[in-house]
Protein backbone atom coordinates (compact mmCIF):
# COMPACT_ATOMS: atom_id res chain seq x y z
CA UNK A 1 0.00 0.00 0.00
CA UNK A 2 1.27 3.50 -0.96
CA UNK A 3 2.50 5.69 2.70
CA UNK A 4 -0.15 7.89 4.00
CA UNK A 5 0.36 10.57 5.31
CA UNK A 6 3.27 11.82 3.66
CA UNK A 7 5.37 11.99 6.27
CA UNK A 8 5.21 8.59 6.69
CA UNK A 9 7.76 8.04 3.46
CA UNK A 10 10.99 7.99 4.84
CA UNK A 11 9.49 5.73 7.54
CA UNK A 12 8.81 3.50 4.49
CA UNK A 13 12.20 4.22 2.92
CA UNK A 14 13.63 2.93 5.90
CA UNK A 15 11.75 -0.29 5.98
CA UNK A 16 12.71 -1.04 2.22
CA UNK A 17 16.43 -0.67 3.56
CA UNK A 18 15.92 -3.02 5.90
CA UNK A 19 14.52 -5.06 3.59
CA UNK A 20 17.48 -4.79 1.10
CA UNK A 21 14.87 -3.89 -1.48
CA UNK A 22 15.92 0.10 -1.98
CA UNK A 23 17.04 0.63 -5.94
CA UNK A 24 19.93 3.02 -6.53
CA UNK A 25 20.65 4.53 -9.74
CA UNK A 26 24.32 4.36 -11.14
CA UNK A 27 25.17 7.54 -13.61
CA UNK A 28 26.65 5.92 -17.01
CA UNK A 29 29.28 8.72 -18.66
CA UNK A 30 31.06 6.63 -20.94
CA UNK A 31 30.23 3.82 -23.16
CA UNK A 32 32.32 1.80 -25.43
CA UNK A 33 29.89 -1.97 -26.09
CA UNK A 34 29.87 -3.44 -22.84
CA UNK A 35 32.86 -0.88 -21.87
CA UNK A 36 31.45 1.49 -19.47
CA UNK A 37 32.55 4.35 -17.24
CA UNK A 38 30.44 4.59 -14.36
CA UNK A 39 30.32 6.75 -11.13
CA UNK A 40 33.80 7.58 -12.44
CA UNK A 41 34.97 3.75 -12.28
CA UNK A 42 35.69 1.73 -15.63
CA UNK A 43 33.28 -1.71 -15.65
CA UNK A 44 32.60 -4.31 -18.16
CA UNK A 45 28.56 -4.41 -17.74
CA UNK A 46 26.37 -7.81 -18.18
CA UNK A 47 23.60 -5.74 -17.24
CA UNK A 48 22.39 -4.07 -20.48
CA UNK A 49 19.69 -5.43 -23.26
CA UNK A 50 21.41 -4.50 -26.08
CA UNK A 51 21.85 -7.90 -27.25
CA UNK A 52 23.50 -7.51 -30.86
CA UNK A 53 25.66 -4.86 -29.87
CA UNK A 54 23.81 -2.45 -31.79
CA UNK A 55 23.37 0.70 -30.07
CA UNK A 56 26.81 2.44 -31.01
CA UNK A 57 26.27 1.04 -34.31
CA UNK A 58 27.78 3.67 -36.97
CA UNK A 59 24.91 3.11 -39.37
CA UNK A 60 22.22 3.91 -36.94
CA UNK A 61 24.27 6.38 -35.47
CA UNK A 62 24.55 8.33 -39.13
CA UNK A 63 21.26 7.34 -39.59
CA UNK A 64 19.48 9.17 -36.73
CA UNK A 65 21.84 12.23 -37.60
CA UNK A 66 20.66 12.33 -41.21
CA UNK A 67 17.23 12.40 -39.94
CA UNK A 68 17.72 15.38 -37.51
CA UNK A 69 19.61 17.07 -39.93
CA UNK A 70 16.50 17.16 -41.70
CA UNK A 71 13.54 16.72 -39.58
CA UNK A 72 14.87 18.49 -35.97
CA UNK A 73 15.00 16.26 -32.87
CA UNK A 74 11.58 16.08 -31.72
CA UNK A 75 8.52 15.05 -33.69
CA UNK A 76 6.47 18.31 -31.73
CA UNK A 77 3.07 16.56 -31.35
CA UNK A 78 1.01 13.45 -31.41
CA UNK A 79 1.30 10.98 -34.58
CA UNK A 80 -3.08 11.54 -35.20
CA UNK A 81 -1.71 15.59 -35.36
CA UNK A 82 1.84 16.21 -37.23
CA UNK A 83 4.08 14.29 -35.47
CA UNK A 84 3.90 11.24 -38.08
CA UNK A 85 6.73 12.00 -40.46
CA UNK A 86 8.40 10.00 -43.46
CA UNK A 87 10.55 7.78 -41.50
CA UNK A 88 7.70 6.92 -39.47
CA UNK A 89 5.83 5.76 -41.93
CA UNK A 90 8.46 4.19 -43.82
CA UNK A 91 9.45 1.73 -40.61
CA UNK A 92 5.90 0.76 -40.41
CA UNK A 93 5.97 -0.60 -43.21
CA UNK A 94 9.34 -1.95 -42.94
CA UNK A 95 8.62 -3.59 -39.63
CA UNK A 96 4.91 -5.34 -41.01
CA UNK A 97 6.91 -6.55 -43.81
CA UNK A 98 9.71 -8.06 -41.33
CA UNK A 99 7.79 -9.75 -38.96
CA UNK A 100 5.37 -10.81 -42.10
CA UNK A 101 2.15 -9.37 -41.31
CA UNK A 102 0.19 -7.00 -43.13
CA UNK A 103 0.48 -3.89 -40.47
CA UNK A 104 2.46 -2.10 -37.86
CA UNK A 105 2.16 0.57 -35.52
CA UNK A 106 5.19 2.36 -34.04
CA UNK A 107 4.89 3.37 -30.53
CA UNK A 108 6.63 5.62 -28.05
CA UNK A 109 8.28 2.36 -25.72
CA UNK A 110 7.40 -1.49 -24.78
CA UNK A 111 5.46 -0.21 -21.93
CA UNK A 112 3.43 2.40 -23.68
CA UNK A 113 2.64 0.45 -26.53
CA UNK A 114 1.63 -2.67 -23.82
CA UNK A 115 -0.41 -0.34 -21.59
CA UNK A 116 -2.40 1.08 -24.39
CA UNK A 117 -2.96 -2.19 -26.17
CA UNK A 118 -4.51 -4.44 -23.88
CA UNK A 119 -7.64 -1.84 -22.64
CA UNK A 120 -7.53 -1.15 -26.69
CA UNK A 121 -8.29 -5.11 -27.03
CA UNK A 122 -10.93 -5.68 -23.99
CA UNK A 123 -13.23 -3.98 -21.80
CA UNK A 124 -15.87 -4.70 -19.44
CA UNK A 125 -17.76 -7.72 -20.34
CA UNK A 126 -14.47 -9.11 -21.72
CA UNK A 127 -12.13 -11.15 -20.27
CA UNK A 128 -7.65 -11.66 -20.48
CA UNK A 129 -6.13 -14.00 -19.34
CA UNK A 130 -1.91 -13.19 -18.23
CA UNK A 131 0.50 -15.06 -17.27
CA UNK A 132 1.94 -15.26 -14.08
CA UNK A 133 5.18 -14.10 -14.74
CA UNK A 134 4.53 -11.52 -17.48
CA UNK A 135 6.02 -7.92 -16.95
CA UNK A 136 4.85 -5.39 -15.01
CA UNK A 137 3.44 -3.43 -18.09
CA UNK A 138 1.77 -6.04 -19.15
CA UNK A 139 0.30 -6.65 -15.81
CA UNK A 140 -0.30 -2.54 -15.68
CA UNK A 141 -2.47 -3.12 -19.24
CA UNK A 142 -4.61 -5.63 -18.07
CA UNK A 143 -5.57 -4.16 -14.54
CA UNK A 144 -6.33 -0.95 -16.59
CA UNK A 145 -8.82 -2.64 -19.58
CA UNK A 146 -11.52 -3.43 -16.82
CA UNK A 147 -12.08 -6.79 -18.37
CA UNK A 148 -12.43 -9.65 -16.06
CA UNK A 149 -9.02 -10.86 -15.35
CA UNK A 150 -7.53 -14.55 -15.23
CA UNK A 151 -3.85 -14.69 -13.93
CA UNK A 152 -2.76 -18.56 -15.00
CA UNK A 153 0.23 -19.98 -13.16
CA UNK A 154 3.51 -19.83 -15.09
CA UNK A 155 3.08 -21.66 -18.36
CA UNK A 156 0.27 -23.27 -16.99
CA UNK A 157 -1.52 -24.32 -20.36
CA UNK A 158 -4.34 -26.79 -18.53
CA UNK A 159 -5.35 -23.97 -16.35
CA UNK A 160 -5.23 -21.95 -18.84
CA UNK A 161 -7.35 -23.87 -20.90
CA UNK A 162 -9.80 -24.52 -17.93
CA UNK A 163 -10.47 -20.74 -18.04
CA UNK A 164 -10.86 -20.38 -21.43
CA UNK A 165 -13.66 -22.99 -21.21
CA UNK A 166 -15.03 -21.91 -18.25
CA UNK A 167 -15.47 -18.24 -19.87
CA UNK A 168 -18.77 -17.08 -21.10
CA UNK A 169 -17.21 -13.46 -22.15
CA UNK A 170 -18.11 -11.78 -25.48
CA UNK A 171 -14.32 -11.43 -26.25
CA UNK A 172 -11.19 -13.42 -24.79
CA UNK A 173 -7.73 -12.13 -24.95
CA UNK A 174 -4.03 -14.20 -23.51
CA UNK A 175 -1.22 -12.31 -23.31
CA UNK A 176 2.15 -13.39 -22.36
CA UNK A 177 5.77 -12.54 -22.99
CA UNK A 178 7.41 -14.95 -25.83
CA UNK A 179 10.82 -14.75 -23.72
CA UNK A 180 10.30 -14.15 -19.80
CA UNK A 181 12.50 -10.97 -18.90
CA UNK A 182 13.74 -12.83 -15.40
CA UNK A 183 13.67 -16.12 -16.12
CA UNK A 184 14.91 -16.25 -19.94
CA UNK A 185 12.27 -19.43 -20.90
CA UNK A 186 10.41 -19.04 -24.18
CA UNK A 187 6.67 -19.04 -24.11
CA UNK A 188 4.77 -22.05 -25.73
CA UNK A 189 3.30 -19.91 -28.10
CA UNK A 190 2.43 -22.84 -31.07
CA UNK A 191 0.35 -24.22 -27.50
CA UNK A 192 -1.28 -20.91 -26.54
CA UNK A 193 -2.14 -20.36 -30.35
CA UNK A 194 -3.97 -23.58 -30.45
CA UNK A 195 -5.59 -22.87 -27.32
CA UNK A 196 -6.88 -19.45 -28.75
CA UNK A 197 -7.92 -21.37 -31.78
CA UNK A 198 -10.20 -23.38 -29.68
CA UNK A 199 -11.67 -21.14 -27.24
CA UNK A 200 -11.64 -18.14 -30.21
CA UNK A 201 -9.93 -16.21 -28.18
CA UNK A 202 -7.01 -13.44 -29.26
CA UNK A 203 -3.48 -14.02 -28.39
CA UNK A 204 -1.09 -11.33 -27.63
CA UNK A 205 2.77 -11.77 -27.69
CA UNK A 206 5.21 -9.14 -26.03
CA UNK A 207 8.46 -10.19 -27.55
CA UNK A 208 10.66 -7.90 -26.28
CA UNK A 209 13.34 -10.13 -25.56
CA UNK A 210 13.35 -12.31 -28.71
CA UNK A 211 12.68 -9.52 -31.26
CA UNK A 212 15.87 -9.67 -33.44
CA UNK A 213 17.53 -12.44 -31.54
CA UNK A 214 15.09 -15.29 -32.17
CA UNK A 215 13.89 -16.62 -35.65
CA UNK A 216 14.85 -16.45 -38.92
CA UNK A 217 16.81 -13.90 -40.05
CA UNK A 218 16.06 -12.54 -36.22
CA UNK A 219 12.43 -11.96 -37.19
CA UNK A 220 11.33 -13.07 -33.19
CA UNK A 221 10.02 -15.72 -31.08
CA UNK A 222 6.92 -16.06 -33.38
CA UNK A 223 8.56 -16.88 -36.20
CA UNK A 224 11.18 -19.18 -34.26
CA UNK A 225 8.10 -20.88 -33.39
CA UNK A 226 6.51 -21.07 -36.64
CA UNK A 227 3.63 -19.24 -35.45
CA UNK A 228 4.09 -15.55 -37.23
CA UNK A 229 1.25 -15.98 -39.88
CA UNK A 230 -1.71 -16.64 -37.61
CA UNK A 231 -4.24 -13.97 -37.76
CA UNK A 232 -5.24 -14.56 -34.23
CA UNK A 233 -1.71 -13.42 -33.47
CA UNK A 234 -1.11 -9.55 -32.41
CA UNK A 235 2.24 -9.73 -32.49
CA UNK A 236 4.16 -6.65 -29.88
CA UNK A 237 7.89 -6.25 -29.92
CA UNK A 238 10.13 -3.44 -28.20
CA UNK A 239 13.09 -1.27 -30.09
CA UNK A 240 15.50 -0.49 -27.44
CA UNK A 241 16.84 -3.43 -26.64
CA UNK A 242 18.12 -6.34 -29.36
CA UNK A 243 17.03 -3.29 -32.00
CA UNK A 244 19.87 -0.68 -29.99
CA UNK A 245 17.60 2.03 -30.46
CA UNK A 246 14.35 2.90 -28.96
CA UNK A 247 10.36 2.40 -28.79
CA UNK A 248 8.22 -0.24 -29.70
CA UNK A 249 5.86 -1.82 -32.24
CA UNK A 250 2.69 -3.96 -32.80
CA UNK A 251 2.10 -5.73 -35.75
CA UNK A 252 -1.49 -8.00 -37.24
CA UNK A 253 -3.95 -7.97 -39.05
CA UNK A 254 -4.95 -4.54 -40.82
CA UNK A 255 -8.47 -3.61 -38.81
CA UNK A 256 -7.01 -4.49 -35.51
CA UNK A 257 -4.04 -2.73 -36.13
CA UNK A 258 -6.35 0.68 -37.18
CA UNK A 259 -8.69 -0.10 -34.05
CA UNK A 260 -5.35 0.04 -31.63
CA UNK A 261 -4.23 3.35 -33.50
CA UNK A 262 -7.77 4.65 -33.13
CA UNK A 263 -8.31 3.17 -29.35
CA UNK A 264 -5.19 3.04 -27.73
CA UNK A 265 -4.57 6.63 -25.56
CA UNK A 266 -0.89 5.94 -25.18
CA UNK A 267 -0.93 5.95 -28.80
CA UNK A 268 -2.90 8.87 -29.56
CA UNK A 269 -2.31 11.19 -26.82
CA UNK A 270 1.83 10.52 -26.63
CA UNK A 271 3.96 13.02 -28.63
CA UNK A 272 5.39 10.77 -31.09
CA UNK A 273 8.88 9.86 -30.58
CA UNK A 274 11.56 11.62 -33.15
CA UNK A 275 11.89 11.04 -36.48
CA UNK A 276 15.54 10.46 -36.07
CA UNK A 277 14.76 7.65 -33.34
CA UNK A 278 12.25 6.15 -36.34
CA UNK A 279 14.98 6.09 -39.11
CA UNK A 280 17.56 4.78 -36.57
CA UNK A 281 15.53 1.71 -36.42
CA UNK A 282 15.32 1.29 -40.10
CA UNK A 283 19.22 1.01 -40.29
CA UNK A 284 18.91 -1.56 -37.04
CA UNK A 285 16.43 -3.65 -39.23
CA UNK A 286 18.89 -3.70 -42.05
CA UNK A 287 21.35 -5.30 -39.39
CA UNK A 288 19.54 -7.35 -37.79
CA UNK A 289 18.71 -9.18 -40.83
CA UNK A 290 22.38 -9.05 -42.98
CA UNK A 291 24.57 -9.28 -40.02
CA UNK A 292 23.84 -12.77 -38.67
CA UNK A 293 27.13 -13.12 -37.09
CA UNK A 294 26.07 -11.22 -34.19
CA UNK A 295 23.50 -14.13 -33.45
CA UNK A 296 25.94 -16.90 -34.06
CA UNK A 297 28.42 -15.13 -31.65
CA UNK A 298 26.10 -14.55 -28.61
CA UNK A 299 24.93 -18.04 -29.07
CA UNK A 300 28.55 -19.19 -28.31
CA UNK A 301 29.29 -16.84 -25.99
CA UNK A 302 25.82 -18.25 -24.30
CA UNK A 303 27.03 -21.74 -24.53
CA UNK A 304 30.51 -20.42 -22.82
CA UNK A 305 28.90 -19.09 -19.93
CA UNK A 306 26.57 -21.92 -19.27
CA UNK A 307 29.55 -24.52 -19.61
CA UNK A 308 31.46 -22.30 -17.45
CA UNK A 309 28.96 -22.14 -14.39
CA UNK A 310 29.21 -25.55 -13.76
CA UNK A 311 30.22 -26.42 -10.07
CA UNK A 312 29.51 -22.42 -8.92
CA UNK A 313 27.39 -22.89 -5.53
CA UNK A 314 24.07 -20.86 -6.96
CA UNK A 315 21.97 -22.09 -9.98
CA UNK A 316 21.70 -21.04 -13.20
CA UNK A 317 18.08 -21.14 -14.16
CA UNK A 318 17.72 -23.29 -17.83
CA UNK A 319 17.69 -20.75 -20.82
CA UNK A 320 19.36 -20.85 -24.06
CA UNK A 321 18.57 -17.03 -24.66
CA UNK A 322 20.72 -14.10 -23.99
CA UNK A 323 19.44 -13.84 -20.73
CA UNK A 324 21.13 -15.93 -18.14
CA UNK A 325 19.59 -15.71 -14.41
CA UNK A 326 21.92 -16.69 -11.54
CA UNK A 327 19.45 -17.96 -8.41
CA UNK A 328 21.00 -16.57 -5.02
CA UNK A 329 17.88 -16.53 -2.93
CA UNK A 330 17.82 -13.91 -0.17
CA UNK A 331 18.15 -9.86 -1.08
CA UNK A 332 21.32 -9.02 0.91
CA UNK A 333 23.37 -11.83 -0.22
CA UNK A 334 22.66 -11.18 -4.06
CA UNK A 335 23.28 -7.36 -3.19
CA UNK A 336 26.60 -8.49 -1.85
CA UNK A 337 27.48 -10.79 -4.49
CA UNK A 338 27.19 -8.17 -7.15
CA UNK A 339 29.06 -5.78 -4.98
CA UNK A 340 31.54 -8.15 -5.25
CA UNK A 341 31.88 -8.51 -8.74
CA UNK A 342 31.66 -4.30 -9.15
CA UNK A 343 34.65 -4.87 -6.66
CA UNK A 344 36.43 -6.58 -9.35
CA UNK A 345 35.22 -4.04 -12.44
CA UNK A 346 32.08 -6.23 -13.20
CA UNK A 347 28.50 -4.96 -13.06
CA UNK A 348 25.99 -8.11 -13.52
CA UNK A 349 22.63 -6.02 -11.59
CA UNK A 350 21.02 -7.26 -8.93
CA UNK A 351 17.20 -8.61 -9.62
CA UNK A 352 15.26 -8.10 -6.39
CA UNK A 353 11.17 -8.76 -4.80
CA UNK A 354 9.11 -7.50 -6.46
CA UNK A 355 10.76 -7.69 -9.82
CA UNK A 356 10.97 -11.45 -9.03
CA UNK A 357 9.41 -13.58 -6.60
CA UNK A 358 10.52 -13.46 -3.09
CA UNK A 359 13.11 -15.94 -1.97
CA UNK A 360 14.29 -16.42 -5.74
CA UNK A 361 16.85 -13.24 -6.09
CA UNK A 362 19.44 -13.21 -8.48
CA UNK A 363 21.78 -12.26 -10.73
CA UNK A 364 20.46 -11.00 -14.12
CA UNK A 365 23.34 -11.56 -16.49
CA UNK A 366 22.75 -10.13 -20.00
CA UNK A 367 25.42 -11.26 -22.75
CA UNK A 368 25.68 -9.32 -25.65
CA UNK A 369 27.32 -9.42 -29.06
CA UNK A 370 29.91 -7.04 -28.40
CA UNK A 371 31.09 -9.36 -25.40
CA UNK A 372 34.43 -11.49 -26.24
CA UNK A 373 35.58 -14.84 -25.27
CA UNK A 374 37.43 -13.11 -22.88
CA UNK A 375 34.76 -10.66 -21.29
CA UNK A 376 33.17 -13.92 -20.54
CA UNK A 377 36.03 -15.86 -18.89
CA UNK A 378 36.73 -12.57 -16.82
CA UNK A 379 32.93 -13.02 -15.44
CA UNK A 380 33.59 -16.57 -14.95
CA UNK A 381 36.60 -16.03 -13.34
CA UNK A 382 35.32 -13.75 -11.37
CA UNK A 383 32.48 -15.73 -9.81
CA UNK A 384 34.72 -18.70 -9.16
CA UNK A 385 37.21 -16.64 -6.90
CA UNK A 386 33.86 -15.09 -5.28
CA UNK A 387 32.41 -18.13 -4.66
Amino acid sequence: MPPHPAHDHAQCLAEFDAASLRRTRRVVQAKDGPHLLVDGRPLLSFASNDYLGLSQHPALIAAAQEAAARYGVGATASPLVCGHEGPHEALEAELAAFVGRPRALYFGSGYLANVGLVPALVGRGDAVFSDALNHACLIDGVRLARAEAHVYPHVDLATLEQQLATSSAQRKLVVTDAVFSMDGNLAPLRELLALCERHDALLMVDDAHGFGVLGPDGRGSAAHLGVAGSPRLLYMATLGKAAGCAGAFVAGEADTVEWVMQRARTYIFATATPAMVAAAVRASLKAIAEEGWRREHVATLTERLRAGMAGLPWRLLASDTCIQPLIVGENQPTLDLAAALRERGLWAPAIRPPTVPAGTARLRISLSAAHSTQDVDRLLNALADVA
